[in-house]
């Protein structure tokens, strides 16, 4: 029902690089409260995903909300959740969402024994995240941000 579904998008001009795993409604409203803390925090995602990762978990209405946020820039790569985590992996690969488990080892393990550019490990680890998971499609879109 949802295989054409853009979950990714730029932001800030293409310096920061968003996705949202869950329900569609919740995630898009999650970019806009995202892009909210950015203009407020400009230049500082680790800063502006504080706040929101504060406001989603203190808010009645944000409370509710069914999703995981990937964000990243060429410094940083955050997972937020509305529990309040910040998920900064050492490795600087992110993954969410029902095929996030097959997608992250398959780009770890590409990542370590591959020359592949990170553009191709991305769509090539969703592409086997896409074989394995049935809830996982293999409609990828990569957006790369931009320094």
């Amino acid at each position: 029902m949802k295989s054409n579904a853009m979950k990714v998008r730029a932001l800030k001009g293409g310096k920061i690089v968003a996705g949202f795993a869950g329900a569609a409604a919740d995630g898009l409203t999650l970019f806009e409260k995202f892009e909210e803390k950015m203009e407020r925090f400009p230049g500082n995602m680790p800063r502006a995903a504080v706040e929101l990762a504060k406001d989603w978990r203190s808010d009645r209405v944000l409370r509710r909300l069914d999703a995981l946020l990937a964000v990243a820039d060429v410094e940083h790569g955050l997972v937020l959740s509305g529990t309040g985590d910040i998920i900064e992996p050492d490795d600087g690969i992110l993954a969410i969402g029902s095929g996030g488990s097959y997608a992250l080892a398959a780009a770890r393990a590409l990542k370590d024994n591959t020359g592949m550019t990170a553009s191709e490990i991305v769509r090539k680890a969703l592409a086997i995240a896409g074989e394995i998971c049935i809830y996982t499609n293999n409609n990828i879109t990569v957006i790369e941000p931009t320094s």
